[in-house]
């Protein structure tokens, strides 16, 4: 006979109490609608998504070749020190390989970098409207969250990072300090100089994360690429993505660079082949691919011009962004706009969790898809 569980037992405990304390006060993080939940819901067809900054143009070629010619391996397990993509990665930006840590996507690494350096009685420091995987891994170790004032509102960064207010939430408990460079969701960024001095001022019992997911985008000068710092600055970690340039988010693959007793502490947290066969070999082809991503950058460029025009003509401020989105304030409340738009089959993003309920934060897409969603945000704002 099957046992049967109670599931309205007066006498047990509630589950979230059985929890440690930093889950009780996690809330889920909230992905943007995937495309085929619209459809479902509204009995739509042919949407697009320009919601979670993924690359319009898809994958590389390079990628989807590599992993095809490798479908007849999946039975085995991966190569559990990922050791081929490391060495490109570490070649790519001109580290030793042990400074390498793969990760399942790079919030896996930053999720690492929790667990090996925050616990009860430690903090960690980012700025509000900084990315939303910052509190949520702090909050599960049960460490502080010390959230510093960001740039105010007429700043030539509006809204983003200050350094000096950063700076002044460090305390002799803080561990780690997060730094989205650009910022999501923002897309507000720190230049060389600036950011460098920042790290070299950090205590040594500080560790800086400096999180470049958005990184390839960006084509200002005085952007820095801070793995170049990593001999300079022993307590630095920078961390990259596949899924946005390289058009992999599916795929979830991710790396960080830091000193090699860094990356032995957090290999020592990372769960056993968290980096599956047909992402390593797809993400290490998709480093190679530099036609791919020369294009992407320039479908970007050219979007981001389009988009901003087209706000400036509407009359709706917009933050200055470099990455692959851009973060508009629609002068009202966005939730109803948002909605109004996935009835256009038209998915952007309402950021309110990010402490902006008048704005929407737009994916650029390619040259047909942003002139879609500009008719459907035209249409959603007159009614």
């Amino acid at each position: 006979m099957t046992a049967s569980i109670s599931l309205t037992d007066p006498d047990a405990p509630a589950f979230i109490d059985l929890a440690v304390e930093g889950v009780r006060r996690l809330r889920p993080y909230e992905p943007g609608k995937p495309v085929e939940t619209l459809e479902q819901e509204l009995g739509i067809k042919d949407s697009i998504k320009l919601a979670s900054n993924e690359n319009p143009l898809g994958p590389s070629p390079l990628a989807l070749a590599a992993m095809r010619a490798r479908l007849d391996a999946v039975s085995y397990y991966p190569d559990g020190n990922g050791f081929a993509l490391k060495d490109a990665i570490a070649r790519r930006h001109g580290v030793p390989m042990n400074c390498v840590t793969i990760g399942n996507g790079s919030n896996d690494v930053l999720e690492l970098l929790a667990r090996a350096f925050l616990a009860p009685g430690r903090s960690a420091v980012y700025s509000a409207h900084a990315f939303a995987v910052y509190p949520i891994v702090t909050t599960a170790t049960g460490a502080v969250s010390r959230v510093a004032t960001p740039n105010p509102p007429d700043a030539a960064m509006p809204y983003g990072h200050s350094l000096e207010n950063l700076y002044h939430q460090v305390d002799r408990d803080t561990r780690l300090v997060f730094i989205a460079n650009p910022n999501n969701p923002t897309g507000t960024w720190l230049t060389s100089d600036v950011l460098h001095d920042f790290v070299d001022s950090l205590p040594p019992h500080v560790i800086c994360v400096v999180d470049e997911a958005y990184a390839e985008y960006v084509t200002e000068a005085a952007y820095p690429d801070a793995s170049a710092w990593l001999e300079r600055f022993p307590r630095l970690v920078v961390t990259r993505t596949f899924s946005k340039i390289f058009g992999l988010a599916g795929l979830r693959v991710g790396y960080g660079l830091s000193h090699p007793d860094v990356a032995d502490l957090l290999n020592r947290v990372r769960q056993p082949f968290n980096v599956n066969l047909l992402c390593q070999d797809a993400a290490r082809a998709a480093l190679d691919d530099d036609a791919h991503i020369q294009r992407s950058r320039k479908v970007n460029d050219d979007g981001l011009t389009v988009l901003t025009r087209a706000f400036d003509e509407r009359g709706l401020r917009h933050i200055p962004s470099v990455g692959n989105f851009i973060c508009v304030d629609l002068a009202r409340k966005a939730l109803p706009v948002y909605d109004a738009m996935l009835r256009e089959g038209v998915i952007v993003r309402p950021v309110a969790n990010y402490g902006f309920p008048d704005h929407l934060r737009i994916t650029v897409g390619t040259g047909p898809q942003n002139q879609r969603m500009l008719a459907a945000l035209d249409k959603a704002l007159q009614s």
